[in-house]
């Protein structure tokens, strides 16, 4: 559909295409094929499991990249684990955005940096319900059977709705932003990595933010240098970043797009 090409391993996959016109139906497509294709186990009642949290996750990741913060941290790994195993809803567009991000680390996921918690910790104990998008005055952000931790939950409830109705109020003013990710590799094997890794984040401009890095083994010795940075689409562009990035040419070969997803 996309006229595109692509590939990956047994557990993950990236592909390219020209042909942008029919990427929403492509995305479409994809999510039910691979509903159709993934087992799911029932899920249990209450727990960080629930399934009914993945609203209330959706509605958090709407206007950020991760759980907390701006890298990937142990609270992305627990949420990651909690909705692990769930067909993941179609509306749920800003989870499933996240979600196949987080994945791309693989096993790294247990070594992001941060605190572990739980997901009632984070604020995922309970869940919105179906009408809550529409019905404001209806719904439950949160719940909590232990009568010690009554005032707390509603505290941190009543917080939850302000912020649900706020954020309603100033939809519009939306700035549209990307997470995207680039591998940028060097020279060869004598290239210092970590004044490579400095230039880049040298690279500075109004909407672009820098986030979390890794060195990826390629051959013979050579790692490349794998990054990742929001940026304000209307402030920083792909071609800005490449020609900044490429300017350090003493350092720098060349720089490819990992992922891109609007976030």
């Amino acid at each position: 559909m996309m006229g595109g090409k692509g590939g990956g391993k047994d557990t993950s996959a990236q592909a390219t295409g020209s042909n942008v016109h029919c990427l929403s139906r492509a995305m479409q497509l994809s999510t039910q094929y691979a509903a159709a294709r993934i087992t799911v186990d029932k899920p249990t009642a209450g727990g960080d499991g629930d399934k009914s949290c993945l609203p209330a996750v959706d509605a958090h990741l709407a206007s950020r990249s991760y759980i907390v913060g701006y890298q990937p941290s142990q609270a992305d790994t627990t949420v990651f684990k909690a909705v692990c195993g769930h067909s993941l809803p179609a509306e749920c567009v800003h989870l499933m955005r996240w979600y196949r991000h987080i994945s791309s680390y693989g096993s790294d996921i247990d070594k992001f940096n941060g605190p572990k918690k739980t997901m009632a910790e984070l604020g995922f104990a309970g869940a919105i319900s179906s009408d809550a998008q529409d019905e404001d005055d209806d719904f439950e952000l949160f719940g909590s059977d232990d009568e010690a931790e009554a005032e707390a939950a509603q505290r941190l409830k009543e917080e939850r709705v302000r912020m649900y109705e706020e954020k309603k109020k100033n939809k519009e003013a939306v700035v549209a932003k990307s997470n995207i990710v680039l591998d940028v590799k060097p020279w060869d094997d004598e290239t210092s990595m970590a004044d490579m890794e400095k230039a880049v984040r040298s690279v500075a401009a109004d909407g672009l933010l820098w986030g979390a890095s890794r060195l990826v083994p390629l051959a013979y010795g050579i790692h490349k240098l794998q990054i990742s940075c929001v940026v304000e689409d209307e402030k920083v562009g792909v071609d800005f970043l490449e020609e900044e990035i490429t300017k350090h040419e003493d350092l720098v070969q060349s720089v490819d797009i990992a992922a891109f997803n609007k976030i």
